[in-house]
């Protein structure tokens, strides 16, 4: 079955993986001072771009350690199963986060999914007394994110397919404002809801994968409290089914 239309752009930390990963790295190998970081940016008086790399200079770890501690972060079970059925519906599937590069494919090489397309945050050795430095290739003009997410939407927009973004949480939510729809987790979904964005909640890749088909034959609502406010995606001949049908 093909249906092209659609690419796919996923979060990875708190939407693919179990935990967030940086947060992970920092309360077991952060040193004192990342905390503070983390507050100014919550606070907003920082963005998270200088945020991650002030909190990556505090990273006091061995390669060996990081390759330990990342052998036991997991990923949500239904992702290698929703990520086979998008390739066998030719519907491009890239990662976009504001985390690291290194540790997301690491943590993916081990279900086989290295290869897919990623943007994020390059970790690399750095020169010494640190040991680790952050940089941030997908930056965009005017952002402060590491990783310009509404850049990524706007890419994928351009070879004129319809955009699907899955995330969790603040790094989504531009994004979220500029993509055709959202399957949204956790405080992403109050932000879909507040903003009257086109979007269905989800607890996990096991609802994604349920909700994917219906989304790329057009036969998925977005999701709303209000009936009145809910809204079909449909592709033009089910909406002009749908107004036929409305008009007999």
């Amino acid at each position: 079955m093909s249906m092209p239309g659609w690419t796919i752009l996923c979060d990875f930390d708190g939407t693919i993986s179990v935990e967030d990963v940086i947060d992970s790295l920092l309360d077991r190998f952060g040193r004192p001072g990342w905390e503070v970081l983390e507050r100014d940016w919550r606070a907003g008086r920082i963005g998270s771009r200088e945020c991650m790399a002030g909190q990556v200079d505090l990273l006091q770890m061995t390669r060996a350690e990081l390759d330990a501690h990342l052998a036991g972060l997991w990923i949500d079970h239904a992702f290698p199963g929703f990520v086979a059925k998008a390739r066998e519906w030719n519907v491009p599937i890239r990662i976009v986060s504001d985390g690291l590069d290194y540790a997301i494919q690491q943590i993916l090489g081990r279900y086989g999914l290295a290869d897919l397309p990623l943007a994020a945050n390059h970790l690399a050795p750095a020169v010494p007394p640190k040991l680790w430095q952050l940089s941030s290739p997908f930056q965009a003009a005017g952002c402060r994110s590491g990783t310009c997410k509404c850049a990524c939407v706007a890419r994928a927009r351009q070879t004129g397919a319809r955009t699907l973004l899955i995330g969790d949480g603040a790094s989504d939510f531009c994004a979220a404002d500029r993509a055709d729809f959202v399957f949204a987790k956790h405080r992403l979904i109050e932000h879909c809801r507040a903003a009257g964005i086109a979007y269905m909640p989800i607890t996990g890749f096991e609802d994604a994968l349920e909700l994917l088909p219906k989304l790329l034959d057009g036969s998925l609502t977005s999701y709303a409290e209000d009936a009145a406010d809910t809204r079909t995606l449909a592709h033009p001949e089910h909406a002009a089914s749908q107004r036929a049908t409305a008009a007999v």
